[in-house]
């Protein structure tokens, strides 16, 4: 599925299973919270701090897709045609990026 597909199903869920959209600050909020979560997740599992026995079973990628979700619905409902976004970002990133990273001492 690419983005503009991913977008529609979200839309079509929204439409479907949802009433509306939520506002956009309260959907900033929304993803601010998924993004902790995955923090925490990373900081516990792959970082320093201890693992609690009730996130033990959490699933990071269950977690990623709830970003995802957001991130999505808010590409909706501010009229961000994200795959194209995203396309010209990759691009920027490739021709500004390219020799930096391969000239870049600590990643040898």
């Amino acid at each position: 599925m690419n983005i503009q597909n991913a977008q529609k199903a979200v839309d079509n869920w929204i439409q479907e299973h949802g009433v509306r959209y939520f506002n956009e600050l309260t959907n900033m909020a929304q993803l601010t919270e998924e993004v902790g979560e995955v923090a925490r997740i990373i900081a516990r599992r792959y970082g320093e701090q201890s693992e609690k026995e009730s996130d033990k079973d959490k699933d990071l990628g269950e977690e990623l897709a709830d970003v995802l979700f957001v991130v999505l619905c808010l590409a909706n409902q501010t009229g961000i045609d994200l795959q194209e976004a995203f396309d010209k970002k990759l691009n920027i990133k490739t021709q500004r990026d390219h020799d930096r990273h391969h000239n870049n001492q600590k990643l040898k």
